[in-house]
Protein backbone atom coordinates (compact mmCIF):
# COMPACT_ATOMS: atom_id res chain seq x y z
CA UNK A 1 0.00 0.00 0.00
CA UNK A 2 1.47 3.04 -1.02
CA UNK A 3 1.81 6.20 1.47
CA UNK A 4 0.04 7.90 -1.86
CA UNK A 5 -3.05 5.75 -1.71
CA UNK A 6 -3.05 6.09 2.40
CA UNK A 7 -2.81 9.83 1.74
CA UNK A 8 -0.28 9.45 4.80
CA UNK A 9 1.63 12.92 5.62
CA UNK A 10 3.16 11.97 8.38
CA UNK A 11 5.37 9.02 8.86
CA UNK A 12 3.80 7.66 11.98
CA UNK A 13 1.09 6.51 9.57
CA UNK A 14 2.89 4.85 6.84
CA UNK A 15 1.36 1.37 6.32
CA UNK A 16 2.43 -1.82 4.25
CA UNK A 17 0.21 -4.57 2.76
CA UNK A 18 -1.50 -6.44 5.23
CA UNK A 19 0.37 -9.46 3.34
CA UNK A 20 3.32 -7.78 3.71
CA UNK A 21 5.37 -9.47 6.95
CA UNK A 22 8.62 -8.72 5.85
CA UNK A 23 8.31 -5.21 6.48
CA UNK A 24 7.80 -5.96 9.71
CA UNK A 25 11.23 -7.36 10.46
CA UNK A 26 12.91 -4.62 8.81
CA UNK A 27 15.93 -4.34 11.09
CA UNK A 28 15.35 -0.51 10.71
CA UNK A 29 11.75 -0.33 11.39
CA UNK A 30 12.45 -1.07 15.27
CA UNK A 31 14.38 2.21 16.31
CA UNK A 32 12.00 4.13 13.69
CA UNK A 33 9.36 4.65 16.65
CA UNK A 34 7.34 8.02 16.85
CA UNK A 35 6.50 9.27 20.02
CA UNK A 36 3.32 10.76 19.37
CA UNK A 37 0.98 8.22 20.87
CA UNK A 38 3.60 7.18 24.01
CA UNK A 39 1.25 9.06 26.24
CA UNK A 40 -1.74 7.31 25.55
CA UNK A 41 0.02 4.47 25.65
CA UNK A 42 0.93 4.69 28.59
CA UNK A 43 -2.51 6.11 30.19
CA UNK A 44 -3.99 2.71 29.36
CA UNK A 45 -3.51 1.60 32.79
CA UNK A 46 -5.23 4.49 34.29
CA UNK A 47 -8.30 3.59 33.41
CA UNK A 48 -8.35 -0.35 33.32
CA UNK A 49 -11.33 -2.28 34.24
CA UNK A 50 -12.39 -6.06 33.99
CA UNK A 51 -16.00 -6.99 32.78
CA UNK A 52 -15.49 -10.23 34.45
CA UNK A 53 -14.52 -8.91 37.97
CA UNK A 54 -17.20 -7.84 40.33
CA UNK A 55 -14.85 -5.17 42.01
CA UNK A 56 -16.07 -3.06 38.57
CA UNK A 57 -19.18 -4.11 37.18
CA UNK A 58 -22.03 -6.44 38.53
CA UNK A 59 -24.09 -7.77 35.70
CA UNK A 60 -26.15 -10.04 38.32
CA UNK A 61 -28.23 -7.03 39.03
CA UNK A 62 -32.04 -7.62 38.29
CA UNK A 63 -34.45 -5.44 36.08
CA UNK A 64 -37.95 -5.99 35.13
CA UNK A 65 -38.42 -5.57 31.30
CA UNK A 66 -42.00 -5.57 31.32
CA UNK A 67 -42.70 -3.59 34.11
CA UNK A 68 -39.82 -0.73 33.46
CA UNK A 69 -38.39 0.89 31.76
CA UNK A 70 -34.87 0.91 30.97
CA UNK A 71 -34.48 4.17 29.64
CA UNK A 72 -36.57 7.78 29.63
CA UNK A 73 -39.57 6.98 27.39
CA UNK A 74 -39.10 10.34 26.05
CA UNK A 75 -35.92 10.19 24.13
CA UNK A 76 -37.64 7.17 22.01
CA UNK A 77 -38.54 8.41 18.58
CA UNK A 78 -41.54 6.26 18.03
CA UNK A 79 -43.53 7.44 20.63
CA UNK A 80 -43.48 11.02 19.40
CA UNK A 81 -44.95 9.58 16.24
CA UNK A 82 -48.63 8.31 15.79
CA UNK A 83 -47.00 4.98 17.23
CA UNK A 84 -47.38 6.17 20.73
CA UNK A 85 -51.00 7.04 20.24
CA UNK A 86 -51.40 3.11 19.28
CA UNK A 87 -50.00 1.52 22.31
CA UNK A 88 -51.00 1.52 26.14
CA UNK A 89 -48.72 1.42 28.69
CA UNK A 90 -47.33 -1.51 28.87
CA UNK A 91 -46.79 -1.76 24.80
CA UNK A 92 -44.80 1.48 25.27
CA UNK A 93 -42.62 -0.50 27.77
CA UNK A 94 -42.09 -3.24 25.75
CA UNK A 95 -41.16 -0.97 23.07
CA UNK A 96 -38.91 1.50 24.37
CA UNK A 97 -37.11 -1.49 25.76
CA UNK A 98 -36.67 -3.79 22.33
CA UNK A 99 -35.41 -0.68 21.26
CA UNK A 100 -32.74 -0.51 23.89
CA UNK A 101 -31.57 -3.95 22.83
CA UNK A 102 -31.63 -3.28 19.11
CA UNK A 103 -29.33 -0.22 20.54
CA UNK A 104 -26.60 -2.31 22.34
CA UNK A 105 -27.21 -5.07 19.54
CA UNK A 106 -25.53 -2.09 17.63
CA UNK A 107 -23.31 -1.45 19.89
CA UNK A 108 -22.33 -4.66 21.39
CA UNK A 109 -21.45 -5.27 16.66
CA UNK A 110 -19.88 -1.91 16.55
CA UNK A 111 -17.31 -2.78 19.35
CA UNK A 112 -16.40 -5.87 17.50
CA UNK A 113 -15.86 -3.60 14.74
CA UNK A 114 -13.73 -1.74 15.87
CA UNK A 115 -11.78 -4.47 17.52
CA UNK A 116 -11.45 -6.43 14.33
CA UNK A 117 -10.55 -3.06 13.07
CA UNK A 118 -7.62 -2.23 15.58
CA UNK A 119 -6.06 -6.02 15.25
CA UNK A 120 -6.23 -5.00 11.13
CA UNK A 121 -3.78 -2.04 12.03
CA UNK A 122 -1.65 -3.83 13.74
CA UNK A 123 -1.13 -5.58 10.28
CA UNK A 124 -0.16 -2.39 8.09
CA UNK A 125 0.89 0.38 10.50
CA UNK A 126 4.87 0.67 10.05
CA UNK A 127 5.59 2.28 13.12
CA UNK A 128 6.01 0.47 16.61
CA UNK A 129 4.34 3.11 18.13
CA UNK A 130 1.32 3.34 16.27
CA UNK A 131 1.28 -0.27 16.16
CA UNK A 132 1.55 -0.69 20.10
CA UNK A 133 -1.34 1.89 20.11
CA UNK A 134 -3.61 -0.22 17.95
CA UNK A 135 -3.09 -3.60 20.06
CA UNK A 136 -3.32 -1.66 23.02
CA UNK A 137 -6.75 -0.24 21.74
CA UNK A 138 -8.14 -3.76 20.33
CA UNK A 139 -7.33 -5.25 23.75
CA UNK A 140 -9.60 -2.69 25.35
CA UNK A 141 -12.19 -2.96 22.52
CA UNK A 142 -12.02 -7.00 23.03
CA UNK A 143 -13.57 -5.92 26.78
CA UNK A 144 -15.96 -3.66 25.63
CA UNK A 145 -17.57 -7.14 23.25
CA UNK A 146 -17.62 -8.77 26.58
CA UNK A 147 -18.66 -6.19 28.16
CA UNK A 148 -21.59 -5.22 26.13
CA UNK A 149 -22.16 -9.23 25.76
CA UNK A 150 -22.50 -9.68 29.32
CA UNK A 151 -24.89 -7.11 29.18
CA UNK A 152 -27.53 -8.05 26.44
CA UNK A 153 -27.15 -11.64 28.14
CA UNK A 154 -28.24 -10.24 31.34
CA UNK A 155 -31.13 -8.38 29.60
CA UNK A 156 -32.21 -10.08 27.08
CA UNK A 157 -30.54 -13.24 26.65
CA UNK A 158 -28.80 -12.82 23.09
CA UNK A 159 -28.09 -9.60 20.60
CA UNK A 160 -29.94 -9.14 17.07
CA UNK A 161 -28.22 -9.42 14.10
CA UNK A 162 -26.82 -5.93 12.84
CA UNK A 163 -28.92 -3.47 10.87
CA UNK A 164 -27.66 -3.38 6.79
CA UNK A 165 -26.26 0.08 7.32
CA UNK A 166 -24.40 -0.36 10.31
CA UNK A 167 -23.25 -3.58 9.42
CA UNK A 168 -22.47 -2.57 5.73
CA UNK A 169 -19.97 0.58 7.31
CA UNK A 170 -18.41 -1.72 9.42
CA UNK A 171 -17.00 -4.46 6.94
CA UNK A 172 -16.06 -1.64 4.60
CA UNK A 173 -13.50 -0.32 7.60
CA UNK A 174 -12.65 -3.85 8.92
CA UNK A 175 -11.76 -4.84 5.11
CA UNK A 176 -10.34 -1.64 3.81
CA UNK A 177 -6.76 -1.31 3.41
CA UNK A 178 -6.56 2.24 3.85
CA UNK A 179 -5.62 3.93 7.14
CA UNK A 180 -7.35 7.31 6.49
CA UNK A 181 -10.79 5.34 5.60
CA UNK A 182 -9.87 3.10 8.59
CA UNK A 183 -9.25 6.04 11.19
CA UNK A 184 -12.26 8.46 9.76
CA UNK A 185 -14.56 5.56 9.46
CA UNK A 186 -13.94 4.06 12.78
CA UNK A 187 -12.14 6.74 14.90
CA UNK A 188 -14.38 9.67 14.45
CA UNK A 189 -17.42 8.61 12.76
CA UNK A 190 -18.43 5.09 14.34
CA UNK A 191 -16.33 6.66 17.58
CA UNK A 192 -18.22 9.61 17.53
CA UNK A 193 -21.80 7.90 17.00
CA UNK A 194 -20.88 6.23 20.04
CA UNK A 195 -19.72 8.47 22.56
CA UNK A 196 -22.96 10.44 21.70
CA UNK A 197 -24.72 6.91 22.42
CA UNK A 198 -23.25 6.39 25.83
CA UNK A 199 -23.54 9.38 26.49
CA UNK A 200 -27.40 9.34 26.24
CA UNK A 201 -27.50 6.26 27.53
CA UNK A 202 -25.46 7.37 30.57
CA UNK A 203 -27.78 10.49 31.49
CA UNK A 204 -31.10 8.92 30.45
CA UNK A 205 -31.02 5.29 31.62
CA UNK A 206 -32.84 4.00 34.51
CA UNK A 207 -30.95 0.91 34.65
CA UNK A 208 -28.17 1.43 37.01
CA UNK A 209 -26.22 -1.47 35.64
CA UNK A 210 -26.39 0.17 31.95
CA UNK A 211 -25.24 3.67 33.52
CA UNK A 212 -22.23 1.92 34.95
CA UNK A 213 -21.17 -0.04 31.93
CA UNK A 214 -21.17 2.81 30.00
CA UNK A 215 -19.40 4.76 31.59
CA UNK A 216 -16.46 2.66 32.06
CA UNK A 217 -16.83 1.98 28.31
CA UNK A 218 -16.46 5.48 27.90
CA UNK A 219 -13.11 5.97 30.07
CA UNK A 220 -11.68 4.25 27.33
CA UNK A 221 -13.53 5.75 24.36
CA UNK A 222 -12.03 8.96 25.04
CA UNK A 223 -8.53 8.11 24.57
CA UNK A 224 -9.48 6.25 21.13
CA UNK A 225 -11.04 9.56 19.90
CA UNK A 226 -7.94 10.88 20.76
CA UNK A 227 -5.57 8.66 18.42
CA UNK A 228 -7.96 9.86 15.68
CA UNK A 229 -7.08 13.52 16.72
CA UNK A 230 -3.58 13.37 16.32
CA UNK A 231 -4.01 11.67 13.11
CA UNK A 232 -6.19 14.64 12.03
CA UNK A 233 -4.12 17.08 13.35
CA UNK A 234 -1.01 15.43 11.76
CA UNK A 235 -2.52 14.82 8.59
CA UNK A 236 -5.76 17.09 7.49
CA UNK A 237 -3.51 20.62 7.51
CA UNK A 238 -1.36 19.19 4.68
CA UNK A 239 -3.53 17.99 2.59
CA UNK A 240 -4.00 18.47 -0.97
CA UNK A 241 -7.03 19.91 -1.98
CA UNK A 242 -8.42 16.60 -4.17
CA UNK A 243 -6.66 14.69 -1.31
CA UNK A 244 -9.12 16.80 1.34
CA UNK A 245 -12.29 16.96 -1.20
CA UNK A 246 -12.04 12.74 -1.19
CA UNK A 247 -12.00 12.72 2.01
CA UNK A 248 -14.58 15.40 3.03
CA UNK A 249 -16.63 13.85 0.34
CA UNK A 250 -16.84 10.44 1.68
CA UNK A 251 -17.20 11.35 5.05
CA UNK A 252 -20.13 13.50 4.38
CA UNK A 253 -21.56 10.30 2.12
CA UNK A 254 -21.10 8.15 5.63
CA UNK A 255 -22.78 11.15 7.52
CA UNK A 256 -25.78 10.78 5.50
CA UNK A 257 -26.06 7.21 4.89
CA UNK A 258 -26.04 6.93 8.89
CA UNK A 259 -28.60 9.63 9.51
CA UNK A 260 -30.94 8.31 7.51
CA UNK A 261 -30.45 4.54 7.86
CA UNK A 262 -29.43 3.62 11.24
CA UNK A 263 -32.37 4.08 13.60
CA UNK A 264 -34.93 4.22 10.63
CA UNK A 265 -37.95 1.81 10.99
CA UNK A 266 -37.28 -0.21 8.17
CA UNK A 267 -33.82 -1.55 9.64
CA UNK A 268 -35.71 -3.04 12.73
CA UNK A 269 -39.34 -4.26 11.47
CA UNK A 270 -39.12 -7.14 13.83
CA UNK A 271 -39.64 -5.07 16.78
CA UNK A 272 -43.02 -3.31 15.58
CA UNK A 273 -44.21 -6.81 14.61
CA UNK A 274 -43.29 -8.23 18.08
CA UNK A 275 -46.02 -5.00 19.57
CA UNK A 276 -48.35 -6.05 16.95
CA UNK A 277 -47.53 -3.13 14.38
CA UNK A 278 -47.45 -3.07 10.80
CA UNK A 279 -43.79 -2.03 9.82
CA UNK A 280 -45.25 -0.34 6.67
CA UNK A 281 -47.69 2.15 8.41
CA UNK A 282 -44.81 2.75 11.42
CA UNK A 283 -42.74 3.92 8.49
CA UNK A 284 -45.28 6.04 7.44
CA UNK A 285 -45.55 7.41 10.58
CA UNK A 286 -41.82 8.30 11.02
CA UNK A 287 -41.33 9.81 7.97
CA UNK A 288 -44.92 12.05 8.39
CA UNK A 289 -43.75 13.00 12.20
CA UNK A 290 -39.79 13.74 11.50
CA UNK A 291 -39.25 16.24 9.26
CA UNK A 292 -36.00 17.85 8.53
CA UNK A 293 -37.35 20.48 11.01
CA UNK A 294 -37.57 17.77 14.15
CA UNK A 295 -34.54 16.14 13.55
CA UNK A 296 -32.64 20.09 13.47
CA UNK A 297 -34.84 19.99 16.76
CA UNK A 298 -33.37 16.70 18.21
CA UNK A 299 -29.98 17.67 17.00
CA UNK A 300 -29.78 20.36 19.07
CA UNK A 301 -29.42 17.98 22.11
CA UNK A 302 -25.75 17.90 23.13
CA UNK A 303 -25.99 13.70 23.27
CA UNK A 304 -27.82 14.01 20.07
CA UNK A 305 -25.50 11.03 18.35
CA UNK A 306 -25.56 12.96 14.91
CA UNK A 307 -24.69 16.13 16.57
CA UNK A 308 -21.35 14.40 18.23
CA UNK A 309 -20.58 12.81 14.57
CA UNK A 310 -20.82 16.32 12.85
CA UNK A 311 -18.78 18.15 15.52
CA UNK A 312 -16.09 15.79 15.86
CA UNK A 313 -15.63 16.37 11.65
CA UNK A 314 -15.98 20.08 11.82
CA UNK A 315 -13.33 19.99 14.90
CA UNK A 316 -10.77 17.57 12.55
CA UNK A 317 -11.20 20.57 10.06
CA UNK A 318 -12.47 17.98 7.38
CA UNK A 319 -15.81 20.06 6.47
CA UNK A 320 -15.47 23.02 4.82
CA UNK A 321 -17.86 25.07 3.36
CA UNK A 322 -18.04 22.62 -0.02
CA UNK A 323 -19.88 20.30 2.56
CA UNK A 324 -21.17 22.31 5.27
CA UNK A 325 -24.60 22.60 3.70
CA UNK A 326 -24.78 18.92 4.21
CA UNK A 327 -24.80 19.55 7.99
CA UNK A 328 -25.95 22.97 8.57
CA UNK A 329 -28.87 21.80 7.44
CA UNK A 330 -29.64 20.27 10.44
CA UNK A 331 -27.36 21.65 13.26
CA UNK A 332 -26.29 25.08 13.78
CA UNK A 333 -22.59 25.10 12.67
CA UNK A 334 -21.48 28.21 13.97
CA UNK A 335 -22.46 27.22 17.40
CA UNK A 336 -20.40 24.03 16.94
CA UNK A 337 -17.82 25.84 16.13
CA UNK A 338 -17.82 28.63 19.15
CA UNK A 339 -18.23 25.34 21.85
CA UNK A 340 -14.28 24.39 21.80
CA UNK A 341 -12.79 21.35 21.80
CA UNK A 342 -14.07 19.45 24.64
CA UNK A 343 -16.29 16.65 23.29
CA UNK A 344 -19.44 15.23 25.21
CA UNK A 345 -18.81 12.26 27.68
CA UNK A 346 -15.37 13.95 28.15
CA UNK A 347 -16.62 15.25 31.71
CA UNK A 348 -18.34 11.53 31.98
CA UNK A 349 -15.21 9.56 31.05
CA UNK A 350 -13.14 11.62 33.58
CA UNK A 351 -15.27 11.05 36.56
CA UNK A 352 -15.00 7.32 35.66
CA UNK A 353 -11.02 7.40 35.43
CA UNK A 354 -10.89 9.00 39.14
CA UNK A 355 -13.17 6.15 40.70
CA UNK A 356 -11.25 3.08 38.56
CA UNK A 357 -7.96 4.88 40.08
CA UNK A 358 -8.99 4.50 43.22
CA UNK A 359 -10.58 1.19 42.93
CA UNK A 360 -7.37 0.23 41.66
CA UNK A 361 -5.20 1.75 44.20
CA UNK A 362 -3.42 4.06 42.24
CA UNK A 363 -2.39 8.04 42.35
CA UNK A 364 -4.38 10.79 40.54
CA UNK A 365 -3.62 10.16 37.30
CA UNK A 366 -4.05 11.94 33.40
CA UNK A 367 -6.92 12.26 32.31
CA UNK A 368 -7.74 12.11 28.27
CA UNK A 369 -8.11 15.78 28.36
CA UNK A 370 -4.80 16.47 30.22
CA UNK A 371 -3.32 14.16 27.61
CA UNK A 372 -4.76 16.04 24.69
CA UNK A 373 -2.75 19.42 26.18
CA UNK A 374 0.07 17.93 26.22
Amino acid sequence: MTDAANITKDPAYNAVDPQDFPAMMDVERYGARSTAFDKIISATHDHFWDPLDTKYIDFSQPFDLEKDYLVNPEINTELRTAVGDKLDEQGKIKLVNLNTLWSFSSILHGEQGALSLSASLCHILRDPGAQEYAANQAREEARHVTGFTRYVQARWGKPVPVGPALGDLLTELVASPLVWKKLIGMQMLVEGLAMGAFATFYSEGRDPLMVKLCQLVMTDEAFHHKFGKIWADRTIPHLAPEEHAKIEDWAAQVFQVLLFNLASPDQKSWIYREIGLDPAWVQSAFMEALTDVEIRKEMEKTTNIFRVLIKTLLKAGIITDRTRGVYAAYVDMAELHAEGDRMIGDDIAEEGIRSLTKLNGGLTLKTPSQVAAE
